[in-house]
């Protein structure tokens, strides 16, 4: 590792110590970084960082020289990194400063330590599938930003009225839910909106993605689990002119005759998971699957 991108959010400036921590193993191991210009501007004016770092603003300023991107926050930091990576196969690991998360997978008192096996090479890459979504008529606030690394969600807007949500698989129609929304989950979002709404758990490395219907009215109505080289189209029947969706966590409302068109992004987004780590290890936790006093033994 030569060259790294640090990326957090306005709430992760609460984790100074952190923060100090990651640049100085860095500093020590002689790795060039640059921060995300508006953390670094928070980090400033909060008197965290006072010497002259050099900064990056957008997708524009990053390119594949880079190694690795550091995220500090939780789960949203994480996603809300993917906008400035994209297609730069540029790996990610998140360190988690909050809750424990699934995404931004190092604790705060195993940093250093992570850090130090990841670049002896003891990590592995897990490769994180992403939806790509396209709209008829086109819809500008996702002109460039139009892929998902969680999940695409249809919901209704400003009404007690359900949607429904037509449902064509590889142009064969399967149902139309009758429901508060619907969610089209990646292997990583199945442990977020949709774990929430009775949908599966799916390891990162799995080849599917998830249907997930939002409070839905069909009572017989179950998540599904579809390949990802499936291709989704939804149609929304609306008493509202207009519904909405979301890409993680970006939403915006269209007009309800705008048809979505899903499938599997051609890249993929790559997080890092140091030897330390593991995914099934963070499931149990985050879970409680072994709070069961019968699961109290050693593995």
């Amino acid at each position: 590792m030569k060259k790294a991108a640090i990326y957090g959010q306005s709430y992760a400036i609460s984790s100074e110590k952190e923060i100090h921590t990651l640049l100085n193993v860095l500093e020590k191991n002689e790795i060039d970084f640059c921060i995300e210009y508006e953390f670094y501007q928070l980090l400033t004016q909060h008197n965290i960082l006072k010497d002259n770092y050099k900064c990056f603003k957008s997708f524009d300023d990053l390119d594949r020289s880079f190694d690795i991107m550091f995220t500090i926050g939780g789960d949203g930091t994480f996603l809300r990194s993917v906008t400035h990576i994209r297609d730069l196969d540029i790996p990610i690991l998140g360190i988690n400063t909050g809750r424990l998360g699934f995404l931004a997978i190092v604790p705060k008192d195993v940093i250093e330590e992570s850090i130090e096996l990841v670049l002896k090479g003891d990590y592995s890459i897990q490769e994180r599938s992403l939806l790509s979504v396209n709209t008829e008529p086109k819809t500008a606030d996702f002109a460039e930003l139009n892929f998902a690394l969680n999940e695409v969600t249809i919901a209704k807007k400003n009404t007690t009225s359900m949607i429904g949500v037509k449902t064509y698989l590889n142009q064969e129609y399967l149902t139309n839910y009758w429901a508060d929304g619907l969610i089209i989950s990646t292997p990583t979002g199945s442990t977020g909106y949709s774990l929430s709404c009775n949908g599966p758990v799916i390891l990162p490395d799995s080849k599917n993605f998830v249907i997930t219907p939002i409070a839905p009215h069909n009572l017989n109505a179950r998540p599904m689990v579809i390949s990802d080289e499936t291709k989704v189209e939804l149609e929304v029947d609306s008493r509202e002119k207009s519904y909405l969706i979301s890409l993680d966590s970006r939403v915006t409302s269209v007009p309800k005759d705008t048809k979505i068109f899903i499938k599997k992004s051609s890249y993929t987004i790559k997080s890092i998971l140091p030897k330390n780590q593991s995914f099934l290890k963070t499931l149990r936790s985050k879970l409680l699957w072994g709070e069961d006093i019968r699961n109290k033994t050693n593995h």
